[in-house]
């Protein structure tokens, strides 16, 4: 019967609800095997879905496990998603952001997937840092500081957790329907009242064009509509990585920086207020142009900054002791010119090769590795600058240049 379903989807057939349940719920069950799962994940990767076969996916996994209700919390609660990519922290800043305007802000962050860590392996990189609270836990940080990034917890969408881990080393990650369903049944089952999610698209992320960005963007919007949920949407670009850092302890800093004000017009920064400005529109009933002018408010008073140490504090993190390897190398230009292209993959690939990312479900990561960089798209550049300094713990991997760099 299982190879039946397999085969049925490797031929491009539509399954049915009954069907996608037995393999799914077998797999979370130990009925399937890894190998059994993973050919169907596949297949499911190269001949897709249709739109009955994600709304039944997506609901065999919001029944996986509880669903969490936080009606009892005053304020409309907006969540946000990103489908990841080089660099990306926008979490360990939108949030205090959004919280610190007075909408209950409660994120349930995963791990990474491919090349770095995701926000819960960044959030690990804080000594102490608890991402494993209770449902008890979550309610009373909310009703006291408005403001949660944690795990899933143990109960909240199982099979999305069991399929994640399997999809990151079975180069299934891009595939769109899993994306949406894996997605979504989180934001549906985490209580979201209203849900923004930004699409990465370029070489740095899991969708390569704008139309497969677009097609992600119609789906979750249909997914939304089926369960009541308004649902924005933001296709950003990942061509570049985002920000100057990449690896987990270097993007906490960076991210400290931003809420400190320090960071100032550069992608990153640029990005998050557009999505803090979409989470507090959302969140208050008010324009964007009105929620962008809060935003920009509570970075200059600090209170934003301030609901970051908050909730560092209450998940037991010391951030005074956040650390990064005291091994650097510096990757020096090879000539003159103007930085013309920050190639956001090859850099993912070396933050990888460091130990920033997991290739293998077991991998440890090491949190004190990645990559800082120097300069950024448009610089001037002199031959013999410093372009990047990467922090290592283990020989060095072999280090592309001018893949990275484009300098005309």
């Amino acid at each position: 019967m299982i190879l039946d379903i397999i085969n049925k989807k490797r031929l491009g057939k539509e399954l049915t609800y009954q069907e996608l349940d037995k393999i799914f719920n077998g797999y979370l069950n130990g009925d399937v095997y890894d190998y059994q799962m993973s050919s169907l994940l596949m297949a499911i990767c190269i001949n897709g879905m249709t739109d009955e076969e994600i709304f039944a996916l997506t609901k065999i996994f919001i029944d996986s496990g509880d669903t969490l209700d936080f009606s009892d919390i005053p304020g409309i609660k907006v969540d946000k998603h990103s489908t990841g990519g080089i660099g990306d922290k926008t979490t360990l800043v939108i949030a205090p952001i959004v919280a610190s305007c007075g909408i209950p802000v409660i994120k349930m962050s995963g791990r990474g997937l491919g090349y770095t860590g995701g926000t819960i392996d960044k959030l690990e990189s804080i000594p102490g840092y608890r991402i494993d609270l209770s449902d008890e836990e979550i309610l009373k940080q909310v009703h006291d500081i408005n403001l949660v990034v944690t795990g899933q917890t143990a109960y909240l969408v199982p099979m999305d957790k069991a399929i994640y881990a399997l999809r990151d080393v079975t180069a299934t990650v891009s595939s769109i329907p899993l994306i949406a369903s894996s997605i979504m049944s989180k934001k549906i089952a985490g209580g979201a009242d209203k849900i923004l999610i930004d699409i990465k698209v370029g070489n740095g992320a899991l969708l390569q064009t704008k139309e497969e960005a677009k097609k992600l963007s119609e789906l979750m919007i249909k997914i939304g509509e089926v369960y009541h949920r308004e649902v924005r949407t933001i296709i950003s670009d990942m061509n570049v990585p985002l920000g100057k850092s990449i690896g987990n302890s270097l993007e906490v800093l960076e991210a400290m920086d931003v809420l400190q004000g320090k960071e100032k017009d550069n992608n990153f920064v640029d990005l998050c207020y557009d999505l803090a400005s979409d989470m507090i529109s959302m969140g208050l009933n008010i324009s964007k142009d009105e929620a962008r002018e809060m935003a920009l408010q509570k970075i200059k008073d600090g209170s934003a900054y301030q609901k970051f140490l908050d909730m560092v504090s209450y998940q037991k993190g010391k951030i005074e002791k956040i650390k990064v390897s005291d091994k650097t190398h510096a990757i020096k230009a090879p000539t003159s010119g103007v930085l013309k292209k920050i190639h956001a993959l090859e850099l993912g690939k070396i933050s990888l090769a460091l130990g920033a990312g997991k290739e293998n479900m077991d991998d440890k990561i090491d949190y004190t590795v990645g990559i800082q960089l120097h300069k950024l798209v448009g610089d001037a550049i002199k031959k013999g600058d410093v372009l990047a300094t990467l922090y290592v713990n283990k020989k060095l991997p072999e280090v592309p240049i001018d893949k990275i760099f484009t300098i005309e």
